[in-house]
């Protein structure tokens, strides 16, 4: 009989969740002893094996098995039933990383999804795993979890893949040094004797100074934006924090695919004035905003912060619709920058 999953582990199932660091940890940072892992850059994944049947879930609970069907198939053939992992759905594109056709899954119809994903197809790469054999490990250390990992996937093939992971901190430097070439974001530090909890029981490491943002305006029309307005969680509400420099026309255009015009309610005004965007222009006339659904958008910007704003305008890198606007937080090296 097709093992079930016990009922604590019906998905979707909160994750744990890494908070952001500014440097490599001490060895003693975490409990246990310091792991590192790769950061990959795709949409965090649960996948769920339940007698047989195979689901994936975002984070935010939203069900992925539709975008993802190649990945679930090949879970479904070398998983066995009442497993549950956690890991990234990514997609290679010429030995890298590639969000971008990720994110196109998330917009393409039913119908047209089959040859995306026969052109560029998916792979899920695990890093945890929740149960095994019908049974809850979350209760069981890192380590030991990282060992059940192994043996599940050793017979594993393509597009499955099991993540590396460094105990010796001089080779997780020269991941951070090398492989953002092919994508990955960073490292994720983990603590060996750490039981799996919905909290932000580990740390990340970033390569740059990238950082997520919520835009609920752009300058421009919904379908062709030529500037985002970025806003962050100050004294629990939602703030104008900067703008983007202008866009291009092409990212403007894929942009507008994901914003939708905003609904009654919305925190922001419809103008403002230049200078509380950019405190240098010489244009101190009205702004007016186009007012949208917050989305959250991943930006590269100068630390200079006045507590408040960004100084300089900050740098788009990409839509992020599969993070939840309400959970970006203001990073807290932008915090300790200004004290």
């Amino acid at each position: 009989m097709a093992e079930s999953l016990p009922p604590a582990l019906h998905p979707p199932v909160a994750v744990a969740l890494a908070k952001l660091v500014k440097a490599f940890p001490g060895p003693n940072a975490l409990p246990g002893g310091l792991w590192a892992e790769p950061k990959w850059d795709g949409f965090r994944t649960t996948a769920f094996n339940d007698g047989g049947k195979v689901t994936l879930w975002s984070r935010q609970g939203k069900e992925l098995t539709r975008i993802l069907p190649d990945a679930a198939a090949a879970l479904a053939e070398q998983v066995p039933p009442g497993v549950v992992l956690d890991g990234e759905a990514v997609i290679w594109n010429r030995d890298r990383l590639d969000f971008d056709a990720l994110q196109q899954r998330m917009v393409t119809s039913r119908a047209a999804l089959p040859a995306l994903a026969k052109e560029l197809p998916a792979s899920f790469v695990a890093f945890d795993v929740l149960a095994v054999a019908g049974q809850d490990t979350r209760g069981v250390p890192f380590t030991g979890r990282r060992q059940l990992l192994e043996e599940l996937a050793r017979d594993w093939a393509a597009p499955l893949h099991l993540s590396p992971i460094a105990r010796d901190m001089d080779l997780a430097k020269t991941w951070l040094r090398d492989l953002p070439a092919a994508g990955i974001e960073g490292l994720v530090f983990k603590g060996g004797a750490h039981p799996y909890e919905a909290a932000r029981i580990w740390s990340k490491l970033k390569h740059k100074h990238l950082w997520d943002v919520v835009c609920a305006a752009v300058i421009g029309s919904v379908a062709q934006p030529q500037a985002i307005i970025a806003g962050l969680p100050i004294g629990g509400e939602l703030k104008i924090v900067g703008r983007s420099s202008v866009l291009s026309t092409k990212v403007g255009r894929e942009l507008g695919r994901y914003l939708h015009p905003a609904g009654p309610g919305h925190p922001w005004p419809e103008e403002i004035s230049e200078s509380s965007l950019n405190r240098f222009s010489k244009d101190k006339g009205p702004v007016r905003l186009t007012l949208v659904d917050p989305v959250v958008v991943e930006v590269s910007a100068d630390v200079a912060w006045s507590g408040t704003s960004f100084r300089h305008p900050v740098t788009w890198k990409r839509v992020r619709p599969e993070l939840d606007p309400a959970e970006v937080r203001v990073p807290p090296e932008l915090n300790n920058r200004h004290r």
